[in-house]
């Protein structure tokens, strides 16, 4: 006589079957950079401007693009936003591309690239820019969830005595906690 199988037990009794209830989850392991992290920095734009406010736009991207940023090929030194007909560019953004980018695509790696934003966002930058001597620099390259985002700031410049305000403001920051550290030992 034959004993019925039963899937609801797990070990011994359960029979042929013990080893697979045992095995690890079959998914995926998220990749921490796909999933949230920067892709690139611009350093530079917190030294030469004060930021007066932020916004986060998409970036519409080609394949080969998206591959090299996901090597982390990616700079945004002397970057800067470019509007025009209503729509918001990126302009000097370097990606390079991979040597295995495809040989039928010619890959320009300082090409314009659009961004998006909301019309309401976009009419509040234009305005600024145009009217209130404002500019408009990215400040990051990040990813949310599979997308790539780019912050981008709405900036006026700094004189250089502003700079080296802030510098001696930073050193005096440093040396304020250097103090207090040594005395709380």
């Amino acid at each position: 006589m034959r004993i019925p199988y039963r899937q609801d037990k797990v070990g011994p009794i359960a029979g042929r079957r013990t080893s697979a209830y045992n095995a690890p989850p079959m998914s995926k392991q998220k990749n921490a950079q796909a999933s949230g992290g920067t892709i690139a920095l611009n350093k530079k734009a917190k030294h030469d401007y004060f930021i007066e406010e932020r916004f986060e736009a998409g970036v519409s991207l080609t394949g080969w693009e998206v591959k090299s940023l996901r090597a982390g090929k990616a700079q945004l030194v002397d970057s800067y936003i470019v509007f025009k007909d209503g729509e918001a560019f990126l302009f000097g953004a370097q990606i390079s591309p991979l040597l295995s980018a495809s040989t039928h695509v010619v890959a320009d790696p300082i090409r314009t690239r659009k961004l998006l934003l909301k019309a309401r966002e976009l009419d509040k930058l234009i305005s600024a820019v145009q009217q209130k001597g404002y500019s408009c620099v990215p400040l990051a390259l990040y990813w949310k969830k599979h997308l790539v985002k780019c912050e981008i700031a709405l900036v006026k410049g700094k004189k250089d005595f502003d700079k080296r305000e802030t510098l001696k403001e930073r050193d005096w920051e440093r040396e304020k906690q250097r103090v207090v550290r040594e005395r709380n030992r």
